[in-house]
């Protein structure tokens, strides 16, 4: 992932930070979005004298779907246990800022200009990607703040990511393992699973949510060569949510939680994941209380996040819903539906669900939109201003019509909105997700940012 994304929206129409001139600079000096490899990176952190030797103690988490949730969940759980946490996540919805967190705030830009300028000096005009010279610069931060312990999220795959130059990790956890960025980890389940079970050390425990047999396999056979000792889910733990309590159960005993604040079926395996994690950091003893506080405290935006304010807000008519999700896998719309398919089942009154969807080119709108095929949404789809890699509105409206969808292009997400309310004149008040891409929900963010996207 590039963290110089140009979806970067959070100074239009004002003066623009500090940093951007200086990453603009870095990013074009290897100019590919994606250029996997650790030796450019490993360069300039040489010339940096290796920041990322001097950090704490390391939390690696790769995998598909759900790596920033399961980062949210620990994060919460940690702070709730009095440690200082550092975290770098990516990619951003709004502002490069929100990647990196020095204690729990976000990184000033000013923080941010001093750490890229002296990535640009040491770089010397040397090639480097937007994302391997912000993975540096998080680096230096980190390493000049102290805290507790370091959550870090591999941006893409994980055996060439940039955040695996860290030698020897604390713990390693890979999420659910499912298909995407085929262009650059493999077209198959299997290559794709070893790129992430990349992130595996020797001698250093992993923590695996449950994953499809091909895939668990390439996982299993690598840990086994480097001798890893794993913590498998529904195997050395289980999690599950009954009676609107989490249950989680492993050799240390059964534990009683309340369900995650984040929405979605798919948070009880992420939340036990992070769980699994906690439970495996040695050196960190975590009750029980301070996992409860995790769970019911956690915030991480554009995940299945309900808008309940701003102007979209303003367009839905009385009891309307308006939803906003950044998937854009055939993972993501498999939990996305299976989501909605049980809302659907509780709602009292019959809601109409919609989708306003804005995709990158690069994606599979079909696996992405398939499992919604029982759900009968009416889709509306739409462009993303200012992103040169969107997919055309006509060409998610083919991806739509080949599933058996109702589907139609329309100007813009207000203007999707818009139709969306006049047509429900007189029937029960819809349900209306934004979804396809981060970069879509970025854009409505940032029209009324939450305060968490916020530097201090």
């Amino acid at each position: 992932m590039n963290l110089a994304a140009p979806h970067d929206v959070s100074h239009a129409g004002s003066e623009a930070p500090p940093y951007e001139a200086v990453l603009k600079r870095l990013s074009g000096l290897h100019p590919q979005r994606i250029d996997l490899s650790l030796e450019r990176l490993r360069r300039l952190l040489n010339k940096l004298g290796h920041p990322e030797t001097r950090l704490p103690p390391v939390l690696h988490v790769a995998g598909t779907n759900g790596k920033g949730s399961t980062i949210a969940y620990l994060r919460a759980a940690l702070e709730a246990s009095g440690r200082r946490v550092h975290v770098l996540t990516s990619p951003h919805l709004i502002r490069i800022n929100e990647t990196i967190r020095l204690n729990g705030r976000l990184i000033s830009d000013e923080e941010l200009s001093a750490v890229l300028q002296a990535c640009e000096h040491a770089n010397a005009g040397e090639p480097v990607t937007g994302f391997e010279a912000t993975t540096a610069a998080a680096f230096l931060a980190f390493r000049d703040n102290p805290a507790d312990i370091l959550l870090l999220e591999c941006g893409m795959g994980g055996r060439l990511d940039a955040t695996n130059v860290i030698e020897r990790p604390l713990l390693t956890a890979i999420t659910t393992v499912s298909r995407d960025h085929q262009d650059f980890l493999g077209a198959s389940l299997v290559e794709i699973a070893g790129e992430k079970a990349g992130i595996l050390k020797p001698g250093v425990p992993g923590v695996i949510n449950w994953q499809v047999a091909a895939a668990a396999d390439v996982i299993e056979d690598r840990a086994a060569a480097l001798g890893v000792r794993l913590s498998r889910q529904d195997q050395e733990w289980r999690v599950t949510a009954r009676d609107g309590a989490l249950c989680f159960r492993s050799d240390k005993g059964v534990l009683q939680l309340p369900m995650p604040a984040l929405a979605g079926l798919h948070q009880v395996q992420n939340a036990g994941l992070a769980l699994a994690c906690l439970q495996n950091l040695l050196g960190f003893s975590v009750s029980m209380a301070n996992m409860a506080a995790g769970l019911s405290k956690v915030h991480w935006p554009g995940r299945l996040q309900r808008l309940r304010q701003g102007p979209l807000y303003d367009q839905l008519v009385p009891d309307g819903e308006l939803w906003l999700d950044s998937g854009h896998n055939p993972g993501a719309g498999e939990a996305l539906a299976q989501t909605m398919q049980d809302w659907q089942a509780r709602d009292e009154t019959p809601r109409r669900l919609h989708l306003i969807m804005g995709m990158l080119r690069n994606k599979d709108a079909a696996g992405f939109l398939a499992p919604f095929r029982t759900l009968a949404p009416k889709l509306h789809a739409v462009g993303i201003a200012d992103e040169g890699a969107a997919m055309a509105p006509g060409d998610i409206v083919r991806a739509a019509r080949g599933q058996g969808l109702d589907a139609a292009p329309v100007d813009g997400v207000a203007d999707a909105l818009a139709r969306i309310m006049a047509d429900c004149t007189g029937s029960a008040a819809p349900r209306v997700l934004i979804c396809g891409t981060l970069h879509l929900v970025g854009s409505v963010l940032a029209t009324d940012p939450q305060d968490e996207l916020k530097p201090a």
